[in-house]
């Protein structure tokens, strides 16, 4: 009986794409799971500290970090009493790893990942997905062959708000939904893109031990991810200031809202976009950097519903996560909580027990890695798998350059491509 629990299970976790373990090794409910972490700056050096917190629950070992600059290493080390590299090649060499969590810049998303899945390890990426349109679709077409596990990490997909809107949406509870919205805004007196990335003055390529930072690397312009230019501590400590490595608020921040409201508006899988705009500008961050402090975006779907994101660095009142149907609208942020809309009352009523105002329950859910550990082991889906990342990332990317080129930007679905 066992067994055949154990077999269903793997069926329908295949079926939905939430599994594709490949068949070199059988992790079980109990096997440990070895890791590596490939990035320790702020968010790489977080997640070694928090896997190491978890080892002992999750039967999961850091085993491995790597990073350009020697000190990171050194400090990763420490935390983790594991073996430190300055080339991620060499762990992906390992045959002792069996995931990896990627925490570079954005440019290197996509490029690791495609390697790790090719060594056989599973994925665990942080979000953005790439940096690229065309990373990401070659990321997934990878993931497919491959058959690797891949978790994209906008945290906000652990959220079970969003799966049981998915529900209520599939359900007809607030009529044809039209559109949805959401917001992540910030406001610092000294902007959170300089002060959570402090520059190192003593540190730099031509510095020795601790202090050394493998710029050519970091850059990865021999693999043509981003130009070569001269030393520039601004770009290597503030790479998210800066287009040639990161999008800005959109890929940093708005990646959070559009993954989870693409879940409840259609399903685990994402949609991809028909027609995106993006708009804002530099008005007040104004240090040299090349990113808005104020970004918004417009995604139209085919599957007949639009979305619109706004991310500021200058004034952190948020519009909250909302879905408009015909006969009602949804709140989500929380329990979800859906409300009657117009003349459509009665319709509202049919379909939520005879009620003008209904929350609904939700359950708690693994945090994001922890999701990922136990999709490795066979268990549940994965929260943001890579279907729903490279959807996420079309729509992000598109808003992007359609503020950079001010064009509206198109998505032909057949070609997969910008029109």
């Amino acid at each position: 009986m066992a067994d055949d629990l154990t077999r269903r299970a793997f069926v329908a976790a295949a079926a939905t794409g939430a599994l594709a373990l490949s068949t070199d090794r059988a992790y079980g409910a109990n096997g440990r799971i070895r890791m590596a972490v490939i990035g320790c700056g702020g968010m790489g050096t977080g997640h070694v500290g928090s896997l190491v917190k978890r080892a002992e629950k999750d039967n999961v070992q850091v085993v491995g970090v790597c990073d350009v600059y020697q000190k990171r290493i050194e400090r990763a080390k420490k935390i983790a009493s594991a073996e430190g590299y300055s080339d991620y090649r060499k762990i992906l060499d390992r045959k002792d790893v069996d995931a990896v969590l990627i925490a570079t810049p954005d440019h290197w998303h996509g490029k690791i990942t495609i390697e790790a899945m090719e060594a056989g390890k599973n994925v665990y990426c942080e979000k953005p997905m790439t940096h690229t349109v065309e990373q990401a679709i070659a990321v997934r077409d990878a993931a497919r062959r491959l058959k690797k596990i891949l978790q994209v990490g906008p945290n906000a997909t652990a959220s079970d708000g969003y799966w049981q809107a998915s529900e209520a949406i599939k359900a007809g509870r607030i009529g044809k939904v039209t559109w949805a919205q959401g917001s992540y805004n910030r406001n610092a007196r000294d902007c959170l893109f300089n002060t959570h990335q402090k520059i190192d003055p003593t540190a730099g390529p031509d510095k020795a031990g601790e202090d050394h930072i493998d710029w050519d690397m970091w850059l990865g312009h021999k693999y043509g991810l981003a130009p070569k230019i001269d030393w520039n501590p601004e770009h290597f400590f503030r790479f998210r200031k800066y287009w040639p490595y990161n999008g800005g608020v959109a890929t940093d921040l708005l990646y959070h809202k559009l993954a989870p409201l693409l879940i409840a508006l259609a399903g685990p899988n994402g949609a991809y976009p028909s027609r995106v705009t993006g708009s804002g500008g530099l008005y007040v961050e104004k240090d040299g950097r090349d990113i808005p402090d104020v970004f918004m975006m417009t995604a139209d779907y085919p599957q007949e519903f639009s979305v619109f994101l706004v991310s500021t660095l200058t004034n952190d009142t948020q519009i909250p996560d909302r879905i408009y149907g015909k006969h009602g609208t949804m709140e989500i942020g929380g329990e979800p909580l859906l409300k009657f809309n117009g003349d459509f009352k009665p319709e509202f009523q049919a379909k939520n027990d005879g009620k003008d105002e209904v929350k609904i329950p939700i359950k708690p859910r693994a945090d994001m890695v922890g999701n990922f550990l136990d999709v490795i082991r066979g268990n549940g889906q994965l929260n943001c798998n890579v279907e729903l990342g490279t959807a996420t990332m079309v729509a992000i990317k598109l808003a992007v350059e359609s503020y950079r080129q001010r064009k509206v930007m198109n998505w032909d679905a057949k070609t997969e491509k910008v029109v």
